[in-house]
């Protein structure tokens, strides 16, 4: 069987089930993952298909992988890889794809990179930031030329790569896709009147516009309540925020896949108040959306980039204009008093679900194109 080497430059955060799950789907090819560091608290992984160039977040070892960025140098992490023999190397983000070049000209395979959001949507501005930015915007040409295949997790992900730059022959939009026999929901009558958000506490997506939403949907309905699975550096102002609009909000923090799926089985609805963040980040095909609906769980949204391509308005979801937050909080109190509504939603999104995001059937795509880019097609 095939290696394909996935590659993070971080392993691998609580937020990104969709890689390891699209790894544990493959069936012919057989994944292994590398990366500068692992991530404390991260997503599990099998350590003994896991190589990283550090092992913590030292000082000695934050010298080593800014010491990698700019010049590649990393002996031991390149000879442990070399005993992989992947035959595929392919890279989550195009930052992540930058580094990866690297380990492409020392072991000698064709790289591909998907392309998820920020990293084709933020300004290079915000990009120069970080180091790992900074490096992606020294190589970004490079990183076109040498690349195999730019996989974009969307339509509008593609529309955002081309004028950046990326060569339009080398893209391909494809969903990643979740698992559909994990993701079973509870039968709506048995759901809380819990709105649940699940996502990063980052500006783009957008949880402020919800926290002051169920200030109005509290006042009308008084045992609603907000549960925010997630975390990032937007929590603290985030708590602020909902101490002084809406106590009765809960945060849970990042949570593992399991925590989430049992919440999708109590709540209501999800709510993802998605938005462009000011440095022009914005989303690529929300996962949780995918997962929500295959939960046959209804979603309230923001209309914008992703989020349009991932559920159906009026079908799998209401959508509401960006920034409403008034019309945000109309669509949540309209659904939480329409179980009807509430069960047609469901019902439709898993139809959509099971349409265009079985993991598996997604997967099986993906290692065909893996076949065509080792035949040289």
């Amino acid at each position: 069987m095939r290696r394909v080497l996935v590659y993070r430059n971080e392993l691998l955060p609580m937020s990104e089930t969709f890689i390891a799950a699209q790894a544990g789907a493959m069936r012919r090819y057989d994944p292994w993952f590398a990366g500068l560091g692992r991530v404390a608290n991260g997503i599990a992984l099998n350590r003994a298909r896991v190589t990283v160039a550090t092992e913590n977040g030292s000082l000695r070892d934050r010298l080593l992988r800014r010491l990698y960025l700019t010049s590649g140098y990393a002996p031991r992490f390149h000879r442990e890889l070399r005993t992989v023999e992947p035959t595929l190397i392919h890279a989550h983000f195009a930052v992540d794809g930058c580094v990866a070049l690297r380990l492409q000209k020392k072991l000698r395979a064709p790289l591909i990179v998907t392309l998820h959001g920020y990293d084709v949507t933020s300004s290079d501005e915000s990009l120069r930031a970080t180091p790992s930015g900074t490096a992606y915007l020294a190589h970004r040409r490079e990183l076109w030329d040498r690349t195999r295949l730019f996989i974009c997790v969307s339509e509008h992900i593609r529309r955002q790569a081309l004028p950046l730059g990326f060569p339009e022959h080398k893209l391909w939009v494809h969903r990643i896709g979740i698992d559909l026999h994990v993701c079973e929901g509870a039968l709506l009558r048995d759901r809380m009147a819990t709105v649940l958000f699940v996502g990063r506490l980052v500006e783009k997506k957008g949880c402020i516009h919800l926290i002051r939403a169920m200030a109005q949907v509290r006042a009308k309905l008084p045992t609603a309540q907000l549960v925010i699975i997630g975390d990032g550096p937007s929590r603290a102002s985030l708590e602020r925020e909902a101490r002084e609009r809406s106590p009765n909000t809960v945060f849970l923090g990042s949570q593992p896949a399991a925590v989430v799926r049992t919440w999708m089985q109590r709540a209501r609805m999800l709510v993802a108040p998605s938005v462009v963040a000011k440095n022009g980040d914005s989303e690529g095909l929300p996962t949780v959306l995918c997962e929500a609906q295959a939960m046959r769980l209804p979603i309230v949204a923001f209309r914008g980039p992703g989020v349009s391509e991932a559920v159906i308005d009026g079908e799998t979801a209401l959508l509401v204009d960006p920034l409403d937050d008034e019309g945000l909080s109309a669509a949540v109190i309209r659904l939480l008093g329409d179980r009807r509504l509430q069960g047609r939603l469901g019902a439709a999104g898993r139809l959509h679900a099971e349409k265009y995001f079985d993991l598996q059937r997604q997967t099986a795509l993906l290692e065909d194109k893996y076949d065509e880019v080792l035949s040289g097609k």
